[in-house]
């Protein structure tokens, strides 16, 4: 079940990566809303990680939630933020999911 509380932290810590990139967009009170929606994914995803670490190894929770967090804001950079998608960008983010199943992989 922790496991499963880490991958919603960890989508969280893309919504609020998301929210200050569509806040540094925005002027008056739509950055404002933002900025909310920022605190709230942040509150949820650290809420979250907190839960999940209380059975789960501090230095793999953390990893495998920062990992989920990196990937998923680079996606959400490339199709919605109009980033780059070259060969490495795409080939790390690949590495790096294959780390974090390792991780999961290994911890008993």
């Amino acid at each position: 079940m922790n496991w499963i509380l880490l991958v919603i932290a960890g989508l969280f810590e893309v919504g609020f990566a998301v929210c200050l990139g569509k806040a540094k967009e925005m002027e008056g009170t739509a950055a404002y809303w933002w900025y909310g929606g920022f605190l709230i994914c942040l509150g949820i995803s650290m809420g979250l990680l907190i839960k999940a670490t209380q059975t789960l190894p501090i230095g793999t929770a953390y990893a495998v939630w920062t990992g989920i967090g990196a990937v998923g804001t680079v996606l959400v950079g490339i199709f919605v933020f109009k980033d780059p998608a070259n060969f490495w960008r795409i080939f790390f983010i690949i590495t790096l999911i294959a780390s974090i199943i390792g991780l999961k992989t290994v911890v008993h």
